[in-house]
């Protein structure tokens, strides 16, 4: 087994610019409110031809691109260029009582992550239960953890992972906070965040 250069295990960007020439060249005409009848016009490229372009049908070439681009006043440049989207995501906090949420995945993630931090109360864990699973990570403290009839410690740098349908809450155990890295799907969301309505800011989750 030999090891790759680093530019050969890179993704093929030439295939994905060249895939996204035709809906860009469509764009651009709807842009500008050009049939592909108006455009044939001005580059003395048919109609059936420039749609296939646009569909991908038809390969695009120079012959073919230098008409288009100056018809719709668009340089080979912008038409070529490659923007890979920006995968950081903006996250944000709230705070509920002794609950502090960061949000830490898009709004339409299947799937959520959130950092919570549970300062100490002496009100009693509130317990609940739903459909899905949990899976929750202690990055900092200890966390008291209710599921079901036991009850368990989770100390930092531990995973706990659970059947949500069991009834279950969380707590900072000891005079510290607790963080924890917690994941669920959007139904969990509803149900632990107060965000939502579906329940009055917790004083334990």
């Amino acid at each position: 087994m030999t090891d790759q250069a680093p530019e050969d295990r890179r993704p093929d960007l030439t295939q994905a610019v060249l895939r996204e020439v035709g809906p860009r060249l469509r764009a651009a005409r709807l842009k500008r409110d050009l049939t592909l009848e108006a455009l044939s016009d001005t580059t003395g490229i048919s109609p059936s031809t420039l749609s296939r372009l646009e569909s991908g049908k038809r390969a695009p070439n120079l012959e073919l691109l230098i008409p288009v681009t100056r018809a719709l006043r668009l340089s080979l440049d912008d038409l070529l260029m490659w923007t890979a989207p920006d995968p950081r995501i903006r996250s944000r906090t709230q705070r509920f009582g002794n609950l502090t949420v960061e949000y830490l995945s898009p709004e339409s993630a299947p799937v959520q992550t959130f950092k919570m931090t549970l300062t100490p109360t002496n009100e009693p864990i509130q317990t609940r239960s739903h459909d899905g699973y949990e899976w929750c990570y202690v990055l900092r403290g200890r966390a008291r953890v209710i599921l079901g009839d036991r009850e368990l410690v989770i100390e930092a740098g531990q995973a706990a992972e659970f059947d949500t349908r069991l009834p279950h809450g969380v707590a900072a155990l000891g005079s510290e906070p607790v963080e924890i890295l917690s994941i669920f799907n959007r139904s969990g969301e509803r149900i632990h965040l107060p965000e939502f309505g579906a329940i009055d800011p917790p004083t334990a989750r």
